[in-house]
């Protein structure tokens, strides 16, 4: 996926200390692993050895995806944003009009979302229908479950 990542400059933080361990501590553990297999004779009968360097491709594909992501993303700062309308890292009450219940929303990009924590993502379907909108405005947003009615009560950052 080459589109862009919005992130707040925490998770860009936290994102940025991740790579960097990959880098640090577990590319080198990798090399560690492999220079001990190796040391073990014949590398062709050497499970060991083959599992170390299947690690090690797992963890160079891991450390690139992070590269690539790091590459398209985008810092927000929170103090610029409009809360006029939903947008991206704004916290969204809504009232479920099928269940009249209230909810929080915080809408965030992918790498961010945790719905236990409140926080979706602008792509889910919940959020792509809150997008948008204003105080007050009616969202209609089909989800597996059939059409959900939300009605948008506040919008804060």
């Amino acid at each position: 996926m080459s589109g862009i990542t919005y992130l707040t400059k925490d998770a860009y933080e936290h994102l940025k200390a991740e790579l960097q361990k990959l880098k640090t501590v577990d590319r080198p553990a990798a090399s560690r692993a492999i220079a001990e297999a190796r040391e073990k004779g014949d590398l062709r009968e050497n499970a060991e050895y083959d599992a170390a360097k299947e690690t090690q491709g797992l963890l160079e594909a891991k450390i690139q995806k992070f590269e690539s992501d790091m590459a398209n993303v985008r810092i927000i700062d929170e103090e610029n944003i409009d809360t006029s309308k939903v947008s991206i890292l704004t916290k969204v009450t809504v009232t479920n009009l099928n269940l009249k219940r209230q909810v929080t929303y915080h809408l965030v990009s992918e790498k961010e979302a945790d719905l236990k924590s409140g926080k979706i993502s602008v792509t889910s379907p919940i959020g792509k229908g809150l997008l948008g909108k204003k105080i007050g405005e009616t969202a209609e947003v089909t989800a597996p479950a059939g059409v959900i009615k939300f009605k948008i009560e506040n919008i804060t950052v």
